[in-house]
């Protein structure tokens, strides 16, 4: 127990994980042999694999006591942006992706500013941009969608991480492909990196990592 409880201790993310394979495994007894396909399985990497990787972006954020609400409506506004780029003003598809990586970037740097700069509390900026993204995008957009098909005739190469191929009866998409990627690379970089473990160091409490000698 005591061996178990330092394992716990030194690596807080096993736990998480510990108790998510606990949950698949219950689940998987209740409701039998369905649930443990490689089809079912990989479906649900698809089905993640967004929110897996605005996740991972997301924990830079919180391991320096910060938080972002905003990051979600900022993804669908960057899309948007994108896809309009597009298909509405026949743009080509790279500087289309270029729009959309623009706006992304400009709507982070307006939140970052406002948090570093300002000193305004996290929660309340990315809570009050989350607001205003949302109108831009309904004003923008004026509440209409993009036909999946218009946009494989006009830009095929914004689809690309939609694309998916079979390993057995499994299906992987390249988004699945790009989020375990990012991912590890994450972690590679918070725990063999000295940038990595400098943001652990500094943390939540900067003047405590400068008094004990991390700039």
């Amino acid at each position: 127990m005591q061996r178990i409880q330092h394992f716990l201790h030194s690596t807080p993310a096993a736990i998480p994980a510990i108790v998510l394979i606990f949950s698949i495994i219950v689940f998987g007894v209740l409701k039998g042999e369905r649930f443990f396909t490689a089809g079912t399985l990989t479906l649900i990497l698809q089905q993640i694999a967004v929110v897996g990787i605005l996740g991972a972006a997301q924990t830079l954020i919180i391991l320096t006591a910060g938080i972002d609400l905003s990051i979600g409506v900022v993804m669908v506004l960057s899309a948007v942006v994108m896809g309009n780029c597009a298909v509405t003003y026949g743009m080509p598809a790279p500087l289309a992706i270029l729009a959309g990586f623009v706006t992304g970037t400009v709507c982070g740097m307006a939140n970052g500013f406002l948090v570093s700069r300002m000193k305004l509390p996290p929660f309340i900026v990315t809570l009050g941009t989350w607001n205003i993204i949302v109108a831009i995008n309904y004003i923008y957009s004026a509440n209409e969608t993009i036909r999946r098909a218009d946009i494989e005739t006009a830009a095929p190469l914004l689809g690309l991480f939609g694309a998916s191929f079979k390993l057995g009866s499994a299906v992987f998409t390249l988004g699945v492909i790009m989020m375990v990627i990012t991912v590890i690379a994450l972690w590679y970089a918070l725990n063999h990196t000295p940038w990595g473990r400098h943001v652990y160091a500094v943390g939540d409490d900067p003047e405590a990592a400068e008094l004990s000698g991390i700039r």
